[in-house]
């Protein structure tokens, strides 16, 4: 006999105090902590527990009692239901304070090292559209949201293109308009799924891992150049040359019209081959005057604009003279490593795709940058005294790790390399702050620049400038 599941309570007026981690607000009931999507400091609200530990508890608001002052009007008409854009109802300076206050908090409580006083956040001038890649998913069972489920309605039509449910791998919400990116992208996006829908296509099945219509990418340069790329779960090359030459025939300012076949149990296609049915390979992008190709594959910081405005940080705590040895760790395209090469009298990028290192390669060529050299594995193993011996002891560092940090190992050859400076950027402020105590062995903080690259999210780059002891 199964054990019926203990309901759990509803909180009622309950008022919520603050922003927390992963863009949820902060509530506290007696003793306990309650997280709470989609709210607002100085909300009134019922709420709702979905889930208790022994600490804190999850919960969703069931019921506006009395809202804050403080909140703005979301754009999006799937605020509350798509979890991509959970700070929409919070003014954007507010946004700002709190992003601000993160790197503050990681840097004081889990560094614990001296640093300056930290320079005020670089906000955003464009808050919407300012996506330049944008990922959907084709599915023949879109998410009902629960006014649908308790409307008691058929919805016999379940075929979506939209966006994953945080947390539900097989769960796609059917997207009317996204704002983080041009409206080109809904355009497409729709029309595809329209013309789909009226020619029989199956959308992705994503639990029996089948279907024919499966994600679609698109990119939006800085440029005007647009690149889209499809993904197909059958290989039925008669079914994918109609819908292409449709999509070319109807959006001819597409720049670069691609298509890849993945029948694997995953999204991912690094490993697949891409097939260029119409334009270019790669779209460009573009910043003072350098020129970047960006392929399929290839990984560009997906806020044109605001990447130009954290590389110039980057570049400016770097202090080159056009004298110096720099070494760019997870250079990714080389997009850091070929912008400062102008000051630098060498740069050297080692990156763990080997992908991206010939993208670097490329865009060094292309800009008839000489000066650079790019080095492809695992940073831990490229890394070594070994590599630094061969290659010189670096003047300047350049460190852009993914939101894990850096392996102990490489802040450990760091350390014995001793370069005069460090510029160290990162999308995590709190595993940065546990990287810069390992640093302070040798080197002191003495800068610190927060940069908002995705507005209505909780996250935010931090630049920090580092100097030897």
């Amino acid at each position: 006999m199964s054990r019926k599941r203990k309901e759990l309570p509803l909180l009622e007026n309950v008022e919520i105090k603050d922003v927390a981690a992963e863009g949820n607000a902060i509530a506290r009931v007696d003793d306990m902590v309650v997280f709470v999507p989609f709210a607002a400091p100085g909300d009134i609200v019922d709420i709702k527990i979905d889930r208790k530990k022994r600490n804190y508890a999850e919960g969703h608001i069931e019921r506006m009692v009395a809202p804050s002052t403080l909140r703005a009007e979301p754009r999006c008409s799937h605020f509350g239901v798509c979890g991509g854009c959970r700070w929409q109802h919070l003014p954007y300076e507010f946004q700002l304070k709190c992003k601000q206050q993160q790197v503050v908090d990681a840097l004081t409580r889990i560094a614990k090292v001296e640093i300056p006083a930290i320079s005020p956040i670089v906000g955003a001038e464009n808050i919407w559209e300012y996506r330049n890649k944008m990922e959907y998913t084709f599915s023949n069972k879109s998410w009902l949201t629960f006014e649908q489920m308790r409307s008691g309605e058929e919805f016999p039509d379940r075929d979506a293109a939209g966006f994953h449910i945080s947390g539900a791998f097989d769960k796609v919400l059917d997207i009317d308009r996204c704002h983080l990116q041009d409206d080109f992208s809904n355009r497409l996006r729709k029309y595809i799924k329209e013309y789909g829908k009226s020619h029989g296509y199956t959308f992705y099945d994503l639990r029996a891992q089948q279907g024919f219509l499966r994600t679609l990418m698109v990119r939006i340069a800085s440029t005007g150049e647009i690149m889209a790329l499809m993904a197909f779960g059958e290989d039925d090359a008669e079914k994918i040359g109609e819908l292409m030459n449709a999509v070319r025939n109807e959006f001819p300012q597409i720049t670069s019209l691609l298509y890849v076949v993945n029948t694997k149990l995953n999204d991912t296609f690094g490993d697949l081959p891409v097939v260029t049915f119409a334009g270019k390979p790669y779209i460009e992008e573009e910043m003072e005057g350098l020129k970047f190709r960006v392929g399929p594959k290839s990984f560009y910081q997906t806020n044109s604009r605001q990447a130009h405005r954290l590389y110039c940080v980057a570049r400016d705590y770097a202090r080159l003279t056009g004298d110096e040895l720099v070494y760019d760790l997870y250079t990714g395209t080389g997009t850091i490593a070929n912008f400062v090469a102008r000051s630098a009298r060498h740069v050297i990028g080692i990156e763990y795709v080997e992908d991206a290192i010939a993208d670097a390669k490329l865009n060094s060529a292309v800009n008839g940058i000489e000066n650079t050299e790019f080095y492809a594995g695992d940073m831990k193993d490229v890394l070594t005294d070994d590599f630094i011996a061969a290659h010189g002891r670096p003047d300047v560092m350049i460190v852009d790790p993914p939101r894990a940090g850096m392996h102990g190992d490489v802040v450990n050859v760091i350390l014995n390399a001793e370069p005069e400076r460090i510029v160290y950027v990162s999308c995590n402020p709190a595993t940065q702050a546990r990287d810069l105590a390992l640093l302070d062995a040798k080197y002191r903080v003495t800068a610190i620049q927060p940069v908002d690259m995705f507005p209505h999210t909780h996250h935010v780059e931090n630049v920090v400038a580092l100097e030897r002891r």
